[in-house]
């Protein structure tokens, strides 16, 4: 999902900063609230273990999709049509009895569950705008032990039951599930596909557009929440053979590797694409001139079908235009590998300031999250500009059309970003949001940092910028998304970056903390982690029991109020040293920074560990001081989440 706070928090912010500190003179710290030993509720098992790694009998079960489908604009709705075979592998240790689907597109019936609960006044997934939507499954059918029989589904809002004759056995076993289906494309499919009109014909983004597996894991069995707007997806991992077959006017770009490209490119193209992927600088493909000419196509008339695959990843996307603009260039991966990143795009959309520098935006995204993180596992990435406002799939992004300059390559970087999260670690986004938006929006920083010498740097936001935006929040981390605030969900993005910063820079050092970070992402890899095996991790990869920060940051509300309390001279003497005494007012605690100021000009920092506030909620020390003190400021950088600065200075009267 895009990074929708440069947009819709915008007004939060401005409330936040005009709305007065809520920090109070008395006290509220309990310090055994917050140090309570008592952090996870549940010991480590043979499936995940104490230390944080999957165990020695983790499972999880396999989807492999063989997916036919037809883009028809000849109906008076423009639909999908087709047919998907799951082959699906039971690694479980019991029988299965029954399987559940995902039949996200049912979002978009005017009955669903998503569209009575859309505030009247509407929202940004705007489900109710597009009443013909959901799937019309037509038949679906069971292979099992080589035999084959009808199975009349049982469909519940946007989810589907099968229910088998025969159980899969443990262990292994296999099935296959064939599934025909047709569905209307959704005008403005809630801001992650749909279709956008250009001056050269309509863009399609097409997106959970084949009914999905649900994913049954050891933690809640089948995961078969409903898709209601905000909620992302959870899904099981396989090998993609798809064939698109779509009017041959038009080009399409897709998740994975294209298999038979002399049947739907020019040899002219091909010749390109070859070029593309020996160089750095960005080769057109298809131009401006070539846009809608015959000479660009194999044919112009009647279809084409497009095959492509993609191996271990959690699903598959694409899009369809004959407005597209081409272009790709070369990805360098730190193993030595090559790949090719490419973006789609229509004439409105071009230019240096726009989608003219996205293939460069999203190739170097790609090289620096694989050396910093872990190695981009595909062959290739493709940015489309379309309705969407920013939506990723593996291999593939959806960002608005008319981004420019630094909100293009924050859309962008971000993104693909989410191929780290959740498409390489496949957490569940649509029980805990934080672990995909938020652990991307960390990350995000870094390619920032990186790209072309920081040149959009000065769009990062600051901490004081990301406190601002979450220190009213009235919704913890750990709340489903169906049930956050739709003005405030940002928190999900910025204060679990804020919170990885804190980490990283302040509670930890940057060694460990990457130490730590970088052992999650590798031990849960194409794997399903849950939140305790993030904090598990890190918690024993850093070496420090952190439980009473992940209390805080992820399942309160706390807030931070640190203040100077008084500064008093050992015998009233600035030779002898002075005692300087803070007080933590709320009940978040952290790490306390002080910068001392001296009359001879000396101002050091003093750095004390959140250890000092286990105890109580004040703490005396000891500064040697050298001559008598001018102020004592906390927080000096404003590094900090404190809601009261006005009672973080002190001065010498």
């Amino acid at each position: 999902m895009s990074q929708v706070f440069r947009y819709a928090l915008c007004l939060q912010i401005i409330l936040t900063i005009l709305s007065p500190g809520t920090g109070t003179a008395q006290s509220t710290y309990d310090p055994h609230a917050l140090f309570n030993p008592l952090f996870f509720t549940t010991n480590g098992n043979e499936w995940r273990s104490a230390g944080g790694a999957p165990g020695p009998k983790y499972w999880q079960n396999k989807a492999d999709y063989l997916i036919h489908t037809t883009l028809d604009e000849t109906a008076p709705d423009t639909s999908i049509k087709g047919d998907v075979t799951l082959s699906y592998t039971n690694n479980r240790p019991d029988r299965l009895d029954f399987i559940w689907f995902q039949l996200d597109q049912n979002l978009f019936d005017s009955t669903s569950r998503g569209a009575a609960t859309t505030p009247t006044s509407g929202d940004r997934f705007d489900v109710k705008g597009f009443s013909r939507g959901g799937y019309h499954i037509e038949s679906v059918e069971v292979t099992y032990l080589g035999q084959s029989y009808p199975v009349k589904p049982v469909i519940t809002d946007a989810r589907m039951q099968v229910r088998l004759k025969t159980p899969l056995k443990p262990g292994g076993d296999k099935i296959s599930i064939k599934i025909k289906y047709h569905f209307a494309i959704p005008l403005y499919g809630a801001d992650r596909m749909g279709r956008l009109r250009t001056s050269n014909g309509v863009i399609y983004e097409i997106a959970q557009w084949y009914p999905r597996v649900c994913v049954y894991d050891d933690v809640e069995g089948w995961n078969t929440l409903p898709y209601m707007g905000l909620g992302e997806f959870y899904c099981d991992y396989g090998n993609f053979d798809y064939y698109i077959t779509a009017p041959a006017a038009m080009t399409v770009v897709a998740s994975g590797d294209l298999q038979n490209p002399v049947e739907v490119l020019t040899p002219k193209e091909i010749s390109r694409l070859d070029k593309a992927r020996n160089s750095d600088s960005t080769v057109m493909i298809v131009d401006v001139p070539e846009i809608n000419q015959p000479s660009s196509r194999p044919k112009t008339q009647g279809s084409l079908t497009w095959h492509y695959k993609m191996t271990n990843s959690r699903d598959v996307s694409w899009a369809a235009s004959t407005a597209f603009i081409w272009d790709a260039a070369r990805v360098n991966f730190p193993s030595g590998r090559k790949g090719i990143s490419m973006s789609a795009y229509p004439i409105e959309s071009s230019g240096n300031d726009r989608y003219g520098r996205s293939t460069q935006y999203l190739k170097r995204s790609i090289e620096l999250y694989s050396t910093e993180y872990f190695e981009y596992p595909w062959n290739s990435a493709v940015s489309v500009a379309g309705v969407a406002l920013g939506m990723e799939y593996p291999g593939i992004v959806f960002c608005q059309s008319g981004l420019e300059n630094g909100n293009l390559f924050n859309d962008i970087t971000h993104e693909i970003g989410h191929n780290w999260f959740p498409m390489i670690v496949g957490s569940n986004e649509r029980r805990f949001m934080w672990m995909d938006e938020g652990l991307n929006t960390f990350i995000n920083q870094y390619t920032t940092e990186k790209f072309n010498n920081g040149e959009y740097i000065k769009d990062n936001p600051t901490p004081d910028f990301m406190y601002r935006t979450f220190r009213n929040e009235k919704f913890s981390l750990m709340t489903a998304p169906e049930g956050m605030d739709l003005n405030g969900y940002g928190s999900y993005y910025f204060k679990t970056a804020a919170g990885l910063d804190l980490l990283r820079k302040i509670v930890l050092d940057p060694d460990r903390f990457d130490y730590a970070f970088n052992t999650y992402i590798s031990r849960w890899a194409f794997k399903h982690p849950q939140p305790d095996d993030f904090f598990r991790t890190m918690n024993n990869a850093a070496g420090e029991k952190l439980d009473w920060f992940w209390r805080e940051w992820f399942y309160t509300t706390w807030t931070l109020d640190q203040s100077v309390k008084d500064v008093k001279y050992v015998n009233d003497d600035p030779a002898k040293g002075c005692l300087i005494t803070l007080e933590n007012l709320s009940q978040m605690a952290l790490p306390v920074i002080v910068q001392i100021n001296e009359a001879n000009g000396q101002s050091p920092l003093v750095r004390l560990p959140v250890d000092i506030w286990q105890r109580q909620g004040t703490w005396t020390f000891k500064f040697n001081s050298t001559d008598s003190i001018t102020s004592v400021v906390l927080d000096p950088d404003r590094v900090l989440p404190d809601i009261n600065r006005s009672n973080n200075v002190w001065k010498a009267h």
